[in-house]
């Protein structure tokens, strides 16, 4: 009965908060009670004390029962129970049930077998377990929903199936799951497990398939042994002899799609298995081609057209060309990366975009300009498309490569594994170049601090396996086109860097996951993309979810890092500038460090001399109320959402007067997408929010927040305290005249801040108030007396 009720089942990490360097957990989500039959959840409950109705903790439970994916919910007081059919097939929906009225397991299989119209032979396989290495380790809740959804379809006959699961998520670990329940239930006995990178076949079998031991074996004829996670050596079964030729007598077979297929007749391994020899295959990173009808995947997929075939992807593919959703149908199962960020299991992001000032207006050559070889450069004007591909300015790169070394070395860390994509394997061998000047102390310690790592270098490819080892410092820096676009488990990549076009809405995904992955032996939470090229303007496009934690546009002269921002909840809500109780942390900042020749039948590139490139701020874009970037002045924008909310002057200082707590005023502006942040840097003014939010939106004359204070000075309005408390407040205004803090003047916690720490601790200053309560009265008339002339 143990194994059937689990108490306080965590299903989240808790979602990643950051601010600035400073990074904390929130709180996992974790369900009172979860049922069981065998290893399927079934039912979830609720318990709330006798306190509260047997249905008060329904919504809550209805949360969490929808991300589990369990049918039946349950909340209680100890006194009854409210019951909840997810399924929709009990009548009426939902009702009271007395103590005793709690169905058995066996009911409610009964219910879920009946709902599902699961028959005998269908039912064993659905109750297949998972495999237990004894460790404890279970999938995850998504991870066990995507099982479930595959085992149960493929029990019920359907023999195409597309799972999609964010980078990062652990497709392989579940497609090891499927593979091994269909496996063991005698359902599916000969499998083929594809990928079109040998580390991924190699890395799949001594690790998350190492259980399938001897009936397993590779498609290839070169032996190889390979490091397993623990640190042991293992070499690889091969299922072909020097000749090629197949061993039938293994189980599962592990195959790299090149290796086993060609242009060539000769090459068509594959085709020495009979068409019905597999019953299963599944297709690792299946938007990689598999889905075209031109492409070798496809050959071998119809080959074997009578197996069930899994496609497991982190981006559907849909083009006008070419859709892995027509090929294996509607995903049976989705985890996207906004859910994974959300949860917890996946790293969130910042984004910095550095404009140039050469991509922005373009370049056009003066009339007969040649360039550094002598060539004249065609007349017409060159844009970013351009820049890389047909004309290279060295200015350009190496002003590229000045900013990624100038914010590595004011981050205070410069060995964050970074990834710099270029256009072409020469422009990434420039960057390498410019990389290495600016590194020069580094590199002269080790040469491999900088390198090119591109399919035609082998010198640099040979250290890919060292740059994805989170024990390997080196290399650091990493310069490619788009040998690491995809399929690289680069775990402590916390630097992406994007010098290079990305027009397609897949791969534009595929590079975030490089960055996605948590890896908390190195404290590495978050990641920040770096964008020269535009490419993050596929956060616009309506497919792209899980939007950035910041977005930072620096100015030339700005700090390449980008400055503490306020984090959002999962509404959109400004969460406290500082960890709540609820948070735990999980990395804190380190001590601040003091920053210290071309075919002739290949279109010819221009190379250009002596062309100074700077950064500029082309446009200021933000996430509005939807969660899109929008483009538009900052000044038209703030005005536009305050009205929104205050439909008038009068409708404000109403509220404002009415508010205890001011920042209950700029929390609800927040809400609708307003920060005053950045507007008061724009404004370049000393004003306080009330007489910011006054001028922008309802034209009104703003008082400087030193004319405020004067005005309160002015009129002795401290005189009815004794001299203690008042020098509290005179220092309380002080606060509020130099810094503009108006909103948190009457938490306590100021007290502990200078000046206030130096005299007195918080008990001692509010003694002469009384009590806390009197020490907030106080500030809450202070805080009116700064606005009656005006509210």
């Amino acid at each position: 009965m143990q194994t059937q009720i689990r108490e306080e089942v965590g299903f989240t990490k808790g979602r990643i908060i950051v601010r600035g360097r400073l990074v904390t957990r929130g709180k996992a989500k974790r369900a009172d009670y979860v049922l069981y039959y065998k290893h399927l959840p079934l039912a979830l409950i609720e318990a709330k004390d006798q306190t509260h109705a047997a249905g008060d903790g329904m919504q809550q439970a209805l949360g969490y029962a929808t991300t589990l994916d369990i049918p039946y919910v349950f909340s209680s007081n100890g006194k009854g129970f409210q019951f909840h059919d997810r399924s929709g097939v009990s009548v009426p929906l939902e009702q009271s049930l007395s103590m005793d009225e709690f169905p058995s397991p066996n009911e409610l299989w009964s219910r879920y077998r009946s709902w599902k119209g699961l028959q005998p032979a269908q039912e064993s396989t659905v109750l297949q377990a998972y495999y237990e290495d004894g460790s404890g380790k279970e999938p995850r809740y998504y991870q066990r929903n995507a099982i479930n959804a595959a085992v149960e379809a493929i029990a019920k006959g359907q023999n195409r199936i597309l799972l999609v699961m964010a980078t990062g998520t652990g497709k392989t670990y579940t497609a090891f799951q499927i593979i091994w329940r269909l496996w063991k239930a005698g359902q599916k006995k000969r499998i083929l497990f594809l990928a079109d990178r040998n580390v991924l076949v190699d890395q799949t079998m001594v690790n998350d398939f190492r259980p399938f031991g001897p009936a397993m074996a590779k498609l290839s004829t070169a032996s190889k042994t390979i490091e397993r996670a623990d640190g042991t050596e293992i070499e690889l079964t091969l299922a072909l002899d020097k000749r090629r030729r197949i061993d039938p007598a293994y189980e599962i077979y592990l195959g790299l799609y090149q290796a086993i297929t060609g242009p060539e007749e000769r090459q068509k391994l594959f085709r020495e298995f009979s068409p019905d020899f597999f019953d299963l295959i599944v297709i690792d990173e299946c938007h990689r081609g598999s889905a075209a009808e031109d492409s070798a995947w496809r050959e071998i997929l119809e080959y074997f057209s009578s197996a069930t075939q899994i496609g497991l992807t982190a981006t559907p593919k849909e083009t006008e060309y070419v859709s892995n959703i027509h090929y294996f149908g509607e995903p049976v199962y989705t985890y996207s990366l906004k859910q994974g960020i959300s949860d917890g299991f996946l790293a969130p992001y910042k984004v910095i975009k550095v404009h140039l000032d050469v991509d922005v207006q373009g370049y056009r050559p003066k009339s007969g300009e040649t360039d550094k070889h002598g060539y004249l450069i065609d007349d017409r004007l060159y844009n970013e498309k351009d820049f890389d591909r047909t004309l290279v300015i060295d200015e350009r790169t190496q002003r590229v490569a000045k900013w990624i070394s100038d914010y590595l070395k004011q981050s205070g860390d410069r060995f964050q594994k970074t990834i710099v994509f270029c256009v072409d394997t020469e422009h990434a061998a420039r960057m390498r170049q410019a990389l290495i000047n600016e590194n020069a102390d580094l590199v002269q310690q080790n040469a491999r601090y900088v390198m090119r790592i591109t399919g035609d270098d082998n010198e640099g490819t040979a250290q890919l396996g060292n740059f994805i080892d989170p024990e390997s410092p080196y290399p650091v820096i990493v310069t490619t086109s788009r040998l690491l676009s995809t399929g690289v488990d680069a775990q402590t990549c916390r630097l992406i860097v994007l010098d290079r076009e990305v027009g397609s809405m897949t791969e534009f995904k595929q590079i975030v996951g490089r960055g996605t992955r948590v890896h908390e032996d190195t404290h590495k939470y978050y990641f920040t993309l770096v964008d020269f090229r535009k490419a993050t303007n596929h956060f616009a496009d309506p497919d792209f979810d899980g939007e950035p934690v910041q977005i930072y546009q620096p100015d030339e002269y700005d700090s390449p890092v980008p400055p503490e921002d306020v984090p959002l909840d999962e509404e959109g809500n400004p969460l406290p500038s500082q960890p709540t109780g609820e948070e735990t942390i999980v990395d804190q900042p380190p001590p601040a460090i003091p920053p210290p020749g071309v075919d002739d039948d290949q279109p010819r590139k221009f190379y250009v001399k002596q062309r100074p490139v700077t950064v500029v701020l082309e446009r200021v874009e933000y996430l509005d109320e939807s969660g899109k970037l929008v483009t538009e002045s900052l000044r038209d924008y703030s005005r536009n959402a305050i009205r929104r909310h205050f439909t008038s002057l009068d409708a404000f200082l109403r509220r404002w007067r009415e508010a205890e707590r001011k920042e209950s005023v700029i929390a609800e502006l927040a809400e609708e997408g307003l920060l005053l942040e950045p507007l008061q840097e724009e404004v370049g003014k000393d004003l306080d929010p009330f007489d910011l939010i006054c001028h922008i939106a309802f034209d009104q004359p703003p008082l400087s927040r030193r004319e405020r204070a004067d005005s309160v000075t002015k009129r002795d309005v401290f005189t009815k305290y004794g001299p203690q408390a008042c020098a509290v407040l005179e220092a309380l205004l002080a606060k509020y005249r130099d810094e503009g803090v108006v909103t948190d003047l009457d938490n306590v916690r100021v007290l502990e801040i200078p000046p206030f720490n130096a005299m007195g601790t918080p008990i001692q200053l509010i003694k002469p108030f009384g009590s806390k309560a009197g020490f907030e009265n106080a500030v809450h008339e202070l805080q009116n007396a700064l606005y009656d002339e005006t509210a």
